[in-house]
C-alpha cells in the first residue's frame, strides 16, 4: 500500500520527486546499490558491528540473567544499579562514546552491547520464573546440586524466552548499528552512506534506497531467527498449546 501510494504521488507530481521519488525509482536504485562494491563494503561493516555486538551481549546477558534470576540476594544487591542504567537511551551515549572510543567498531560495538543486553537479560530472568518447581524439586531429591538443576532444568525451560530476547535484541542491535553511524557523522557503514546521501544535493533517492536496504536486512534477520525459534522450540509451543 505504501509502495503504491509513493508511486502514484511521485508519478502524478503531487509531491516533488526530489523529496519523494516514485517507489519504482527507489527500488531500482536499491538494486543498483547491490552491485556497488563500496556500498556493499559499508553494509558488511554495519553487519560486522551488529554481529559482534549481539554475540557479546548474548554472552554477557544470559549468564548474568541466570545469576540474577536464580540467586535472589544478588538480584536485590544490583537491582538499583540496573534500574539506574536501563532507562538511559543508547543514542544519548553516542557523543561520549565517540570522544572516548573514537570511530568504527570500537565505538559501535560497546553501544550495541549496552542496548542489546537488556532484552536478553530480562527475558532470561522472566524465563527462569516459568520453570516448573516440581521438576526442580525432583532433581534435588535425587541429589543434584543447584548448578546441575540450573543447567538441566532451568536453562532448558528458559531457552525459548532467551531466544525471544535474542531476537528482540537483534532488531535493537541493527537499529543501534545504523543509527550510531548516522548520528556520529564519521566512520563507515550503511548508516554513514545514508548520512552522506542526506547531506548531498538531490540525495534523497540514495537515502531512501539505503533505508530500504536497512529494512530488508532487518526483515531477513527477524525471519531467520523466527524460523530458528520455531524449529528449535516446537516442544515449547506444543506445551503452551496443551496448557491452554
Amino acid at each position: 500500500m505504501l509502495f503504491l501510494a509513493s508511486e502514484i504521488l511521485g508519478r502524478a507530481g503531487v509531491v516533488d520527486r526530489s523529496y519523494l521519488p516514485p517507489a519504482s525509482s527507489i527500488t531500482a536504485r536499491a538494486l543498483e546499490l547491490f552491485g556497488d562494491p563500496v556500498f556493499l563494503h559499508g553494509v558488511r561493516v554495519t553487519l560486522t558491528a551488529w554481529a559482534l555486538g549481539l554475540l557479546i551481549a548474548t554472552a554477557v546477558a544470559v549468564p548474568l540473567g541466570l545469576l540474577l534470576g536464580s540467586v535472589p540476594a544478588v538480584n536485590t544487591a544490583v537491582q538499583a544499579i540496573i534500574e539506574f542504567l536501563r532507562p538511559i537511551p543508547s543514542v544519548a551515549l553516542i557523543p561520549l562514546a565517540g570522544l572516548l572510543l573514537g570511530s568504527g567498531l570500537e565505538m559501535e560495538v560497546p553501544l550495541i552491547v549496552y542496548a542489546a543486553s537488556w532484552p536478553i537479560l530480562f527475558n532470561t530472568m522472566y524465563g527462569l520464573k516459568d520453570v516448573d518447581p516440581v521438576a526442580k524439586e525432583t532433581l534435588r531429591s535425587f541429589g543434584f546440586g543447584r548448578g546441575q538443576v540450573l543447567l538441566r532444568v532451568s536453562l532448558r525451560s528458559a531457552a525459548p524466552f532467551i531466544a525471544t530476547g535474542v531476537r528482540i535484541a537483534a532488531g535493537v542491535a541493527l537499529i543501534l548499528a545504523v543509527g550510531t553511524e548516522i548520528l556520529s557523522g564519521f566512520g563507515e557503514g550503511l548508516g554513514m552512506f545514508i548520512a552522506q546521501a542526506g547531506a548531498a544535493p538531490d540525495g534523497n533517492l540514495d537515502v531512501l534506497a539505503g533505508t530500504v536496504w536497512a529494512g530488508c536486512i532487518g526483515l531477513i534477520i527477524d525471519t531467520v531467527l523466527v524460523q530458528g525459534e520455531n524449529r528449535m522450540f516446537r516442544w515449547h509451543k506444543a506445551l503452551r498449546s496443551g496448557a491452554s
